[in-house]
């Protein structure tokens, strides 16, 4: 068990960053593209460079259009945020000093709630807007299959607890 300790305290730090880098990306991406702060156009405002800050070095390149600005760059950026935040919190689970608790399941809960239904009808709805390439549709599924394992590992906590707390009954 201290193995497992050991690698999803390592995962939980390595998730936050993730976490926080998507989500820091996003709030300078947004920053820049609502105030026009660091950013420089090309290829005849085709495409745009964000900058990074106070310099004149790109930094993201995007195409220079708002269906995918919005669903091909600024949804991905806050999606995956969530996805390392939630990924963080599962991971800070295996590591808490008693593993069966409403709380840890709570966790799981949010996590294989987001897989299962937020995916899915994210990229069908930029679908419409965007080319989605095939491999898109693979992440999907990917994240269906992590919410399904969530899902079950769960459940799985949720006997535990069952069981643990009618231990704690007759001891």
């Amino acid at each position: 068990m201290n193995q497992t300790k050991i690698i999803s305290r390592i995962l939980f730090y390595i998730c936050s960053l993730l976490s926080a880098g998507y989500l820091i990306i996003l709030l300078y991406s947004l920053l820049c593209l609502t105030t026009g702060f660091s950013v420089t156009p090309y290829k005849n405002g085709q495409y745009l460079h964000i900058n990074l800050p106070f310099t004149e070095q790109p930094f993201l390149n995007i195409e220079s259009n708002y269906p995918y600005m919005i669903f091909s760059f600024l949804l991905v950026l806050i999606s995956y945020g969530i996805f390392f935040w939630l990924s963080a919190k599962v991971f800070r689970v295996f590591f808490q000093p008693k593993l069966f608790t409403q709380d840890n399941i709570l966790e799981l809960k949010k996590f294989y709630l987001y897989n299962i239904f937020i995916p899915l009808p994210l990229v069908t709805i930029a679908s419409f807007f965007v080319e989605v390439e095939t491999m898109i549709w693979g992440l999907v599924f990917i994240h269906f299959m992590l919410g399904i394992f969530c899902l079950f590992l769960a459940n799985i906590f949720k006997q535990g607890l069952h069981l643990q707390n009618e231990q704690d009954l007759f001891i």
